[in-house]
């Protein structure tokens, strides 16, 4: 059991380390950025993205969404990516958990004596992107 846990614990910090940025993605994926377009290479490789563009190169640009929508937009198929980050929020708790400010299902669970701020990350919606027939429709992100 000590032997499996020496392997997996490395091998789960590799993975959690694995590159996250544009770069990185092409990187891994060389044969799947050298079939885009010249104009979505040079999206890709500066994280934009455009109407028009294909799934792979929002995915290689963006990365991997948080979930994933399917759908119709009359006749042809709709998909919908939604990307997420987190947000702090801040807490001042008195005695042991009963917060002022405390955010809904994210206030803190402490439980004890004592006065002090607390941070909780809550996930928040950062970006949404339409692909309607496999081509990017339309994009939001948030500022």
């Amino acid at each position: 059991m000590k032997t499996l846990l020496a392997v997996l614990a490395p091998a789960a910090l590799l993975v959690s380390c694995a590159n996250v940025t544009p770069q990185g993605r092409i990187e891994r994926h060389p044969g799947l950025y050298a079939t885009l377009s010249a104009k979505d290479k040079q999206l890709v490789q500066h994280g934009t993205i455009d109407r028009g563009m294909s799934m792979d190169a929002v995915w290689l640009a963006w990365g991997e969404p948080a979930s994933k929508f399917y759908g119709a937009k009359g006749a042809q198929p709709l998909e919908r990516w939604i990307y997420t980050s987190s947000e702090p929020v801040y807490t001042t708790n008195f005695f042991g958990g009963v917060g002022i400010g405390s955010y809904g299902p994210y206030r803190s669970r402490s439980y004890g004596y004592g006065f002090g701020p607390e941070i909780a990350y809550v996930p928040r919606t950062s970006a949404t992107v339409v692909f309607v027939n496999r081509k990017v429709d339309s994009w939001e992100r948030r500022r």
